[in-house]
């Protein structure tokens, strides 16, 4: 029998999800509102502000990974840890976790990548760059192309290396987000 996810090195958790980029599935939508329709339902007793479609699977037409990244932006009022453990109940897995945000995951099994794939970052309200990032990039496909550009060279260098491959993008999300924050106000 093998390891459990959570007895696994860094290392062989790299291997076993490795960075897998695709072009882009007009289905990524549907799976995105299936799991919105699953959070709500889950979390409908919280003081929930806004779920969102993130991530490279949300602006057209570019290569991505086919993980759906989801954004749960709470008041600052509300206890982040309370709406974690609901999650946890719900089948998804802890990532990573800090006092202000929190990653967790469904899809991830003993056996690699499941069909659907989830990342849920929950936050609380205004900690959400990657909204104006994705709008920026969606409103200036020539942008998208230049990003996809970027991760399709990174793929292949960073393949068993996610936080490699993350940092190698860094300087492109921040100089994007940044005009995306000017351009768009308070859009959020």
């Amino acid at each position: 029998m093998g390891k459990k996810l959570s007895e696994l090195t860094l290392e062989e958790l790299w291997q076993l999800f490795p960075i897998i980029l695709m072009e882009h599935k007009d289905y990524w939508k549907e799976w995105y509102k299936e799991e919105e329709s699953l959070l709500k339902k889950m979390l409908s007793t919280q003081n929930i502000i806004r779920i969102s479609h993130i991530g490279s699977t949300a602006i057209n037409g570019i290569w991505a990974k086919p993980t759906i990244d989801i954004l749960i932006e709470i008041p600052k009022e509300s206890k982040i840890s309370k709406i974690k453990n609901i999650l946890l109940e719900n089948n998804y897995l802890l990532m990573n976790e800090t006092e202000d945000w929190i990653s967790l995951n469904k899809g991830y099994t003993e056996n690699g990548f499941a069909e659907k794939v989830f990342h849920i970052h929950l936050r609380y309200i205004g900690n959400n760059n990657e909204l104006y990032f994705r709008d920026y990039l969606n409103e200036y496909p020539e942008i998208a192309k230049e990003y996809e550009k970027l991760k399709l060279n990174l793929w292949k260098k960073f393949k068993h290396n996610r936080d490699a491959y993350t940092e190698a993008k860094t300087e492109f999300i921040s100089k994007y987000t940044e005009l995306a924050r000017r351009k768009y106000k308070e859009r959020y």
